[in-house]
């Protein structure tokens, strides 16, 4: 099997996320409610390594689980987000 360049799997997370993060936005913004479910399902996902990193003792525990905080914290923003903007729309 052939190793991945250093850097690619974190970038590829990002991008993954990130793609996430933009279908969440657009799927709220057209089907606010049927939003909701996807949204839940990605923060489980998102949220679920915090669980095991959160319990390290002190200070490492809370630094080892803050990049699966944020990523579950873009992920409820973009549903929030894409919710919000409809809610604004004059029709």
């Amino acid at each position: 099997m052939i190793a991945a360049p250093v850097g690619y799997v974190g970038r590829m997370t990002i991008a993954i996320v990130g793609a996430f993060c933009v279908l969440l936005l657009i799927l709220a913004f057209l089907l606010p409610r049927l939003s909701q479910g996807p949204e839940r399902g990605g923060s489980k996902v998102a949220g679920a390594p915090t669980k095991a990193t959160s319990k390290a003792p002190g200070k490492l525990g809370e630094w080892l689980s803050k990049p699966f905080r944020s990523s579950q914290k873009a992920v409820h923003k973009s549903g929030t987000t894409g919710r919000k903007g409809r809610g604004k729309m004059p029709f």
